[in-house]
């Protein structure tokens, strides 16, 4: 196997690996992963226009997340609001029981993190990222993350 597919689906297995722990783990909760990404997402930043979330979304392709947000709205997890200054511009904002429900996907991605640091513990980290990071950049999902990382 070349070594440019073993990569290719050596990362695909762990992606698909990582989401499968995720899943299992935001089960109980009735939530996907991800809805729960924007949950934090809305946790982290407050207020976001249905754009600027769609912007920052790793877990979607596009910049309108609609359906996505629509499904967490009627689950009564965030609340959306139009601009009264301009009526297409919607506002994003998480209800109590959406950060209530944001702060346990927290933990839940910090239980993920803390099982990647241990097994990443003495490997050179950086390297994989900057590996990562020069296939993605000029992708859509790397662009979402380098806006997250404050990097674009």
């Amino acid at each position: 196997m070349r070594k440019a597919e073993h990569l290719r689906f050596a990362i695909l297995a762990a992606q698909r690996e990582g989401n499968r722990l995720l899943i299992q783990a935001l089960k109980p909760h009735g939530i996907t992963p991800s809805q729960a990404e924007v949950l934090r997402l809305l946790q982290q930043h407050g207020t976001l226009s249905l754009n600027g979330l769609g912007q920052l979304l790793v877990c979607e392709s596009g910049t309108n997340p609609s359906r996505l947000v629509e499904r967490v709205v009627a689950a009564g997890l965030v609340e959306r609001r139009t601009d009264a200054a301009d009526r297409r511009y919607v506002q994003l904002s998480l209800t109590p029981e959406g950060d209530r429900l944001a702060t346990a996907v927290a933990r839940i991605e910090e239980d993920i993190y803390t099982a990647i640091d241990a097994v990443s513990e003495g490997l050179d980290t950086d390297a994989v990222l900057e590996f990562l990071h020069r296939f993605i950049d000029t992708l859509p999902s790397g662009r979402a993350l380098n806006k997250r990382l404050n990097l674009d």
